[in-house]
């Protein structure tokens, strides 16, 4: 059996990603091991989930820094002593620059609550229900230069019901995070993943060229 694969986790808030890539390590469903989290700000919630996990953590300060790049240095020379072979983003709220995206090209995932290349950016989900669309859902894509715009490795799909407000929403769209985020991971880790340009494809994938969903199911 193979090693589990070293990943690090950047974080800035409560981390309930993170703590969906802590129990799917755990349990053994991830072939992945989380050998570093850090975050930019030293009362992230997420640095004590990675505590009570036993996973060694880092605050870097972003403030304490003359500058982006000396502190995306600061946290990129950690990764490579920690050893990780893949980067997560899990609520990181920081845009990072070209030299650090280049530094872990192709070796680094993000998340985003909506359909991808839909609603880029903060407050998509009601970015989602001003623009009236029926469904909205989650994205997990490698990092790109450009924001919210790199190769996209799977999305999980999410009703809007017509009651919904953007935290009843976001609610749900969290749900599925938890689950396909450790899903990406598991690909990569599985060496199952190729990016083709703007495109990304996943050997052995099950295909369904009848699925299909509809909202409202009886329309």
């Amino acid at each position: 059996m193979a090693e589990p694969l070293p990943i690090g986790v950047l974080i800035s808030g409560g981390g309930t990603n993170l703590q969906a890539l802590i129990d799917r390590s755990a349990d053994g469903s991830m072939p992945a091991r989380i050998v570093l989290v850090i975050s930019n700000k030293a009362d992230a919630y997420g640095l004590t989930r990675a505590r009570n996990a036993g996973i060694p953590t880092r605050v870097i300060d972003h403030r304490e820094f003359s500058g982006r790049e000396p502190f995306e240095r600061a946290m990129a020379e950690a990764l490579r002593e920690a050893g990780a072979q893949l980067v997560c983003l899990a609520g990181f709220m920081r845009v990072l620059s070209p030299y650090f995206i280049r530094s872990f090209h192709g070796r680094m995932l993000n998340i985003h609550p909506s359909l991808l290349p839909a609603f880029p950016g903060l407050h998509v989900q009601r970015q989602a229900i001003e623009a009236g669309v029926r469904f909205s859902g989650a994205t997990v894509h490698y990092v790109s230069e450009e924001v919210d715009a790199g190769p996209i490795v799977i999305q999980a799909v999410v009703p809007i019901l017509p009651d919904d407000d953007e935290h009843a929403l976001a609610a749900r769209i969290l749900q599925q995070e938890h689950r396909i985020y450790p899903l990406a991971v598991t690909l990569h880790a599985q060496d199952r993943l190729r990016i083709e340009g703007r495109r990304v494809r996943i050997l052995d994938a099950p295909t369904r060229p009848d699925a299909a969903l509809l909202n409202p199911p009886g329309a």
